[in-house]
């Protein structure tokens, strides 16, 4: 058994796996295999692995993905926008203490947990793993065909 294709998974019948959308278990927090276990232990903790099919979340490395995805996409325009009140309006600084700083914590934290369970979930399915590593992959895990047991 390896991260990639241990255990039973739901919806398995002879042999052949339904794939499941890393956009709708990850977001969700979802086990990317048989979506009904969690990723989560905690706010942003990934777990060891799925409660409900055993899958090892051992793959799982989204290391600075979730943030530099909010930094690009979530928090510029809640930025633009405390910058505009700023030159449209230029009110006292408690305005923007009140409408700012909630402003950034929705568009940083809020997105921090969809986006990483994403990652994860797409790690999976797109079985992805460092460029040229997949020998030393499959030496670790004591397979002898590259690739030979992950879910297609």
């Amino acid at each position: 058994m390896d991260a990639w294709n241990n255990g039973a998974a739901a919806g398995e019948a002879n042999g052949t796996r339904r794939m499941l959308s890393p956009v709708q278990t990850g977001a969700l927090g979802r086990c990317p295999r048989c979506g009904e276990g969690h990723i989560f232990q905690g706010f942003l903790t990934i777990r060891d692995h799925c409660e409900a099919c055993g899958l090892d979340y051992s793959f799982a490395d989204p290391a600075d993905g979730p943030a530099v995805f909010v930094q690009l996409f979530a928090c510029v325009p809640g930025v633009i926008f405390i910058v505009m009140l700023e030159i449209l309006a230029r009110p006292p600084l408690w305005v923007h203490l009140l409408v700012g700083l909630p402003i950034l914590l929705i568009t940083t934290v809020l997105p921090l947990r969809p986006i990483k369970g994403w990652l994860v979930a797409a790690q999976y399915v797109n079985k992805a793993q460092e460029a040229g590593t997949a020998k030393l992959w499959d030496s670790l895990h004591g397979r002898t065909g590259a690739g030979q047991d992950r879910p297609r």
